[in-house]
């Protein structure tokens, strides 16, 4: 075996190696948890809690603002994509049709940036967590490493530093706050919101009841 396949080879095997691991144990910390703190020389606020411990209202928010769909598609939502391209072509600007499974993937294993070798793995990463992954642990590892501000990952962080309260206590509101300042974290105040997000919020809290959750795992709440 050349050196060249053996490297690639290696190159695709660990990745599936590392996405199996994570299906069972909880990431100790995110490379891009590192790559921030590195470079903002701080350290990360990282609190872990399970699926069946967080508030309903924090799922059904993240969801119906991020990726309607996620219980529907395979990782990529061809609809959005669709969409965005068909905003372009009118002369829109043109947005991302990020899903949930893809932001998780690029969270977890990636680095910060829009490079294409980075797309890629992106997209690699993404189908071995819809293959290897249940809809469950996809937003459980989401909800629980998702930047939430300068140095804040995760639902209890946000809760706790946004809002004073816990990820298993937040109310319609508080969640759809929460939600809302997801596309900008670090600019974007959930305990302050300005217009924009007051508005984006109003808008989260009228999807929230259209959109299906998945059945956390140790318990019977479970949304159609």
């Amino acid at each position: 075996m050349g050196i060249r396949v053996l490297v690639v080879l290696l190159a695709l095997a660990a990745p599936l190696l590392t996405v199996a691991l994570f299906r069972f144990v909880r990431p100790p910390l995110t490379t891009f948890m590192l790559v921030r703190a590195v470079a903002d020389r701080g350290r990360p606020d990282y609190r872990w809690r399970p699926l069946s411990s967080m508030s309903p209202h924090i799922v059904r928010a993240v969801i119906a603002a991020e990726d309607a769909r996620f219980m529907q598609h395979r990782g990529f939502d061809w609809t959005e994509v669709e969409s965005a391209v068909r905003r372009s072509q009118r002369g829109g600007r043109l947005r991302g049709a990020s899903t949930i499974s893809m932001q998780c993937a690029r969270t977890l294993l990636l680095w910060p940036g829009r490079d294409v070798i980075r797309k890629g793995l992106e997209a690699y990463l993404t189908v071995l967590l819809e293959g290897l992954w249940p809809k469950q642990r996809i937003l459980e590892i989401y909800l629980n490493v998702v930047e939430w501000g300068d140095g804040i990952y995760g639902c209890e962080a946000a809760a706790q530093h946004h809002l004073q309260t816990t990820c298993a206590a937040l109310d319609i509101d508080q969640a759809a706050r929460l939600a809302a300042i997801l596309p900008n974290p670090r600019r974007w105040s959930a305990a302050r919101p300005g217009r924009y997000v007051r508005r984006r919020s109003a808008t989260i809290q009228a999807r929230m009841p259209l959109v299906a959750i998945p059945c956390a795992k140790g318990t019977e709440k479970c949304a159609s």
